[in-house]
């Protein structure tokens, strides 16, 4: 497993396997159509920079970040419901573009729904622009979504 460097922050810490079960409570209850359990343990095994948020001991949110070579992708992250607005989706972004700043990826690339408003506006505030579309890349209720690609530089 490929060791990332801390996020340095309080609350947030390594995501290990008996983490599972809470991420995947908070994962059902944020998507209508939610990464499996099995996904989340080839992340871990496969050595992605995977994080979690606590508060008072609870997850209460996570994050996924794979890197190679020079590129970093966002694969995934959450809030818990009932938790939005207090900060807690930009603190954990800016950890994980500061683990991938410490790996040497220049450019940090994510996915993310046309119907999720705050999500796009955390990334726009945090320096993400869209660069392009990915058609019918999510499953809907009425078929499929297509995906935001949003990119951002990551300048020393």
């Amino acid at each position: 497993m490929q060791a990332y460097g801390a996020a340095a922050l309080p609350g947030l810490r390594p995501m290990r396997e008996a983490d599972l079960e809470a991420v995947m409570a908070i994962e059902v209850r944020a998507y209508p159509f939610p990464w499996s359990r099995g996904i989340f343990r080839d992340c871990l095994h496969a050595g992605y920079a995977m994080w979690v948020q606590e508060q008072q001991g609870v997850i209460v949110g996570y994050g996924v970040l794979s890197i190679a070579a020079d590129e970093a992708h966002v694969l995934n992250l959450c809030t818990a419901p009932g938790h939005e607005g207090q900060g807690l989706g930009q603190r954990m972004l800016q950890a994980l573009l500061k683990i991938a700043r410490g790996h040497g990826a220049q450019r940090v690339f994510l996915e993310v729904r046309p119907s999720n408003p705050r999500a796009i506006a955390l990334y726009e505030r945090s320096g993400f622009n869209e660069i392009g579309r990915r058609p019918r890349y999510y499953p809907a209720h009425d078929g499929r979504e297509d995906a935001i690609v949003m990119a951002m530089e990551l300048l020393d």
